[in-house]
């Protein structure tokens, strides 16, 4: 999507905590929770992703790929947590039609994070676009500018954040195959986690072997799911 296409159909929206977030009209959802931003990315993919997985498995050096980028708020708060706790941090993004630097800065999530990673991030993000890039001495990060079904990488990851659209608006993110496709980058042990929980999603994860759990959900949201990976 060019600049000028997002200028005309991308929007900068409050969520209830007070965060912005982004509106995209011609998939007609926005890219976090109306009940708050900051909150659903914390909770969510942070929190019940990221830490549990630490509580999980102790080490200092993590793996995180996150399909649906977006505005950067889970990396961003994923990068500061871990320079906190000084693990290093290889984060690989997904994400078919890439925000703006102009788009990204319009949400004010500086305000969330230390000033050092915002501005490491900010202008890093270009190049990140295109390789792997050394944000600082804990972080490194790129961004896949492709579709899911189309992205490979040789690695596979400990933590997998799962923030596409929803199902309403994307099923095609969330059938069988897609899921399939992108548990394969997982890790044994490793811990998948996304806001959203059905039925089909849950069968479709039990399938592949996973442990399916379901885990209190962000503000608005009574449940969500996470998965883990057999270690065998």
């Amino acid at each position: 999507m060019s600049n000028q296409e997002q200028a005309t159909h991308l929007s900068i929206v409050t969520t209830a905590d007070g965060s912005k977030t982004i509106y995209n009209a011609l998939v007609g959802e926005n890219y976090h929770s109306k009940h708050g931003a900051l909150q659903e990315s914390k909770h969510v993919f942070l929190k019940s992703g990221l830490q549990h997985f630490l509580e999980l498995n102790p080490c200092d050096s993590v793996s995180v790929l996150e399909v649906g980028f977006g505005t950067g708020l889970n990396f961003l708060l994923t990068a500061d947590y871990c320079k906190e706790q000084n693990i290093q941090l290889q984060y690989t993004g997904i994400e078919a039609y890439p925000l703006s630097s102009e788009m990204i800065a319009d949400t004010g999530y500086e305000g969330f994070t230390s000033a050092a990673t915002w501005q490491n991030f900010i202008s890093n993000y270009p190049l990140a676009l295109s390789k792997n890039v050394d944000m600082d001495s804990n972080t490194r990060f790129e961004i896949g500018v492709t579709q899911l079904l189309s992205f490979q990488s040789d690695q596979l990851f400990d933590v997998i954040y799962f923030d596409a659209f929803a199902a309403i608006h994307q099923p095609e993110m969330w059938d069988d195959t897609a899921i399939a496709h992108t548990l394969k980058f997982l890790k044994p042990g490793g811990v998948f986690v996304t806001y959203a929980i059905t039925g089909n999603l849950k069968r479709s994860i039990k399938a592949l072997g996973l442990k399916v759990e379901k885990a209190p959900g962000a503000p608005g949201k009574r449940e969500m799911l996470r998965a883990v990976a057999s270690s065998q």
